[in-house]
């Protein structure tokens, strides 16, 4: 390993930058406002709630030349992670003679904003959809927008003008990178523009292991999974850091001093997704984004749990990895994995294990992680015959709001007999569960109205969860087993309506 200790080097708005001397858990958001002026990017919640914050990283794209454009939420974003990528704010968007982008003039003349406090975020979260996708469909606009809050203007005419924005011809000085990112046929543009920003973010990337030292915090960057296992030996105490979404939260929220970090998103091994004969492998650093994706391909039937887990900006940055570390009883990835038999593979210096999920929690917020210890990647073996899959959130919001339970359901079957169960439950105990005494219940049984019905009254009492803010542990108790309900009803083979968009056909 020949580290590089250099600034942290970058492009903001098209322009190279180099920063040294800020501490190494400064947020983006605090760069640029504070150091930059830069101040159309808002600080609204700073927790990555309300989407004021909204900027758009470039990073180069592992699977083609392109670059990858992410929304992603700066007010929780440690500046150092975006060393080697491209920053663009909502002062990039217009033309150097000040003609409006076609996402600002859509909002214009669609009267998407009032107070305008807001828009800044929204404008970007519109040019990160800009360069994704071409006339997307209502759902998908509103995914895009499911990271942002608007208080006074309402969302319809926001949507208008994502619907708006790809009927406005780009002048010549907004074209280039600032053109769409995808031509009608669903090719991805690529403006001679755009390839020099593309080589020139690549000029910026560090082949080895770079450091950033600053105010007594130190920050590493290994490339290799190697690397980071040497330096988490040496510095067992250092804070693993991925796409910050939560830890983010303990500097802005909580004003703690996080210490010296190591940021797993440069570890290429780890972002990677591979597909055997017999298993998806998701790497630890793999945003949730990708990850969902390779999951949605094999378990469809999880999309609406994938979809509400946040929101864009919050699934471009965290990783599958972070969520499962981080130990959080209602994190809604754990139930699911759960349910799908997932195991994870830890790491110490030249030592490997893995272990199934449910065995890296040992309590509240407490994993069996050792020392030194990291995850490495998450490993869900292909799907089995005759499987019935269902996931259920429930919380107070459908987008942008913490589960007050998760629920995840995997049945085999053996012609009509239950051959095996897995459950996984978030929200209901001290850490991420199986319902483990539900599953025996129902191995052997016939998949029928009685075995559901005694399957619902063991699930029913199988925990002890607490009241808190969000709802009454009774009401989890009894939206736990209602879920299981929902969950025959929908795989029972009778065409029962359970869902408002199935009405609404």
């Amino acid at each position: 390993m020949n580290p590089v200790r250099a600034p942290v080097r970058f492009l903001l708005n098209g322009e190279p930058v180099g920063v040294e001397g800020v501490a190494p858990q400064t947020t983006l958001l605090e760069y640029l406002r504070d150091s930059r002026r830069l101040i159309g990017t808002k600080e609204g919640c700073a927790e990555g709630d309300c989407g004021a914050c909204t900027v758009v990283l470039a990073e180069p794209d592992a699977r083609s030349a392109h670059l990858d454009w992410k929304p992603v939420n700066a007010c929780i974003r440690l500046l150092p992670s975006v060393a080697g990528k491209a920053v663009f704010t909502v002062e990039s968007l217009k033309s150097a003679d000040g003609t409006l982008h076609p996402v600002q003039q859509a909002l214009v003349a669609s009267h998407g904003s009032q107070c305008g406090f807001c828009t800044p975020g929204f404008a970007m979260s519109l040019f990160g959809l800009y360069k994704n996708a071409w006339r997307p469909s209502r759902a998908v606009i509103e995914d895009a927008l499911s990271g942002n809050l608007c208080r006074c203007t309402g969302y319809r005419p926001i949507v208008a003008a994502a619907q708006a924005m790809y009927d406005i011809e780009p002048v010549h000085s907004a074209a280039g990178w600032r053109g769409p990112g995808i031509a009608a046929d669903g090719s991805r543009t690529l403006a001679p523009e755009a390839e020099a920003l593309a080589a020139q973010v690549a000029s910026l990337g560090e082949t080895d292991t770079f450091i950033y030292e600053a105010q007594g915090q130190r920050w590493w960057a290994p490339r290799t999974s190697d690397a980071m296992a040497l330096i988490l030996s040496a510095n067992p105490g250092a804070r693993i850091v991925a796409g910050a979404t939560d830890v983010g939260l303990w500097v802005t929220k909580q004003h703690r001093d996080i210490g010296d970090i190591v940021y797993t998103g440069d570890v290429a091994e780890m972002k990677q997704i591979r597909e055997t004969a017999t298993h998806l492998e998701i790497g630890a650093a793999a945003t949730l984004t990708d990850a969902f994706a390779a999951l949605d391909a094999l378990w469809p039937e999880l999309h609406e749990g994938w979809a509400r887990f946040a929101s864009v900006p919050i699934r471009n940055s965290g990783t599958l990895g972070g969520n499962i570390a981080n130990g959080s009883p209602i994190g809604d990835t754990m139930p699911a994995l759960m349910a799908l038999g997932a195991t994870v593979v830890l790491r110490r210096g030249d030592a490997t294990r893995e272990l199934p999920l449910e065995e890296y929690y040992v309590a509240y917020q407490k994993t069996a992680l050792q020392p030194g210890e990291f995850v490495v990647r998450i490993r869900i073996a292909q799907r089995a015959p005759a499987t019935l899959l269902r996931a259920y959130k429930i919380s107070k919001r459908y987008d942008q709001d913490i589960s007050a339970v998760f629920a995840c359901f995997a049945l085999t079957l053996d012609g009509t007999r239950i051959a095996s169960a897995r459950i996984g439950c978030g929200g209901v105990a001290a850490t991420p569960k199986r319902a483990l005494a539900t599953e025996t219940a129902l191995v052997g049984q016939p998949w029928d109205e009685a075995t559901a019905d005694a399957a619902v009254r063991i699930l029913a009492n199988e925990f002890t969860p607490i009241g808190d803010m969000r709802v009454s542990a009774g009401y989890r108790r009894a939206v736990l087993s209602n879920l299981f309900r929902r969950f025959r009803l929908e795989t029972g083979g009778a065409a029962v309506l359970t869902r408002i968009e199935q009405v609404a056909e």
